[in-house]
């Protein structure tokens, strides 16, 4: 490749782990984001080990110990409060590296600093939004618009072009014109993070309940402060039909439409309406995804992270599978050929992959444990779990969804040569 820098187009966490793997390999790389400043929105994240690995080898596995919570433990519950199944995770459970749970903008917050010190600031460009492409000869050229009033800005020409911006991304539009929206899964979501007393063991991750009646994922993702209090993120599901008007990823939620779902969630453990009614801001978001694609380059430009895949969010696997995509990617560029040759390696190592994952989150995600045993008990109380499902099977579920989103403990140690 030539001095030119790879043009990543979006600064989210796809981006910026991309850009410091292709730091960290002695590539050059320049960040396009649309946003005018890096804002610390969003709520809470997991990022598995597969993932975290990754993380760890670029020399930030101590900013996100200050940051984050070391998830320890994964624990399913039905909509009575009974424990159904719970194994241990990250480091307990044998891996190299945590769990990590953390608020989105704390990560992005970690990847931007780390990235402004190693290359500068030249290296990003902000208030920048890509509007389409054009492949001229042995570059890839990008028009830039002013975000919000569409104002052409620079053409960027570039070796390697990698769309990093996301399931509305303009290059992925591009490539696949007649794509269509994103698919509605039938289940909307309300997300919010609160400080709350620490609950359970401290790092467990919790999923309770199931779609239909109403199914909450909690867990914590700051550490305690004076007071004992956590931040607590949680997550609240129902299906219900999208009745609201147009998409909006931005929509504040209201009590009324989802917290009646949990009105009788007093638990020993979890006072669930308590701690959604003393949340401040509430955002509702259609849980969507899009069909795997059949392709995902074009020459010199390709799609990365959820503008390649954007996957319903289940089973801790979005932020983690586009950091998986730097790490591949990163590591096929440095080689220093035609990278139009390391998009196809790109492509053909983790297109099929990451749709394993796009389809398996529909279907069958971790928690589908807690919807068979609803199924068996016809949803009532149990007296034994033992009684309606055995542990072995439970761990089974578990272990087929591990295995086929790459982060079981025998795939990653395989590529770590047994560590």
């Amino acid at each position: 490749m030539s001095a030119r820098p790879v043009a990543i187009v979006g600064g989210g966490i796809a981006g910026l782990t991309l850009a410091l793997c292709l730091h960290a390999k002695g590539v050059a790389a320049r960040v396009h984001e649309k946003a005018a400043e890096i804002r610390p929105l969003g709520v809470g994240i997991n990022v598995l080990p597969h993932a975290t690995r990754v993380l760890h080898a670029l020399g930030l596995g101590d900013a996100l110990a200050r940051a984050a919570i070391a998830t320890g433990e994964a624990a399913f519950f039905n909509r009575f409060g009974q424990l159904i199944y719970a194994e241990p995770l990250g480091r307990d459970a044998g891996y190299a590296t945590p769990q990590w749970s953390i608020h989105r903008a704390d990560l992005l917050e970690i990847l931007l600093a780390a990235w402004r010190e190693r290359a500068g600031d030249d290296a990003l460009v902000l208030d920048a939004t890509c509007t389409g492409f054009e492949r001229t000869g042995p570059c890839v050229r990008l028009a830039f618009a002013r975000t919000g009033t569409g104002e052409a800005l620079h053409v960027v020409e570039a070796d390697a072009a990698v769309a990093c911006d996301g399931i509305h991304s303009a290059i992925r539009r591009q490539l696949h014109p007649d794509e269509g929206p994103p698919r509605y899964s039938g289940v909307l979501m309300w997300r919010g993070a609160v400080r709350w007393p620490s609950f359970l063991s401290g790092a467990t991750m919790v999923r309770a309940g199931w779609l239909t009646t109403g199914k909450m994922v909690i867990y914590p993702i700051r550490g305690a402060d004076a007071s004992g209090r956590q931040l607590v993120n949680w997550v609240a599901e129902i299906e219900r039909p999208l009745d609201r008007g147009p998409r909006d990823w931005n929509r504040p939620g209201r009590l009324e439409d989802f917290l009646p779902a949990f009105a009788d969630w007093h638990f020993d453990w979890l006072d669930v309406p308590a701690m959604i009614s003393a949340t401040q801001t509430i955002l509702e978001f259609p849980m969507v995804d899009q069909d795997p694609l059949p392709f995902w380059r074009s020459g010199r430009v390709t799609l990365m992270g959820d503008a390649a895949h954007p996957m319903v969010p289940r089973g801790s696997n979005g932020a983690g599978q586009a950091i998986l995509d730097a790490e591949c990617l990163a590591g096929l560029l440095a080689g220093g050929g035609d990278p139009a040759i390391a998009f196809a390696a790109y492509e053909r190592e983790r297109l099929e992959a990451t749709s394993r994952v796009v389809l398996m989150n529909r279907v069958a995600p971790p928690d589908i444990v807690i919807k068979e045993v609803r199924d068996r008990t016809g949803d009532r109380p149990f007296a034994r779990i033992e009684d309606v499902i055995s542990r072995d099977e439970l761990a089974a579920f578990q272990r087929r969804y591990r295995e086929i989103a790459g982060h079981d403990l025998a795939t990653l140690r395989a590529k770590a040569g047994g560590g």
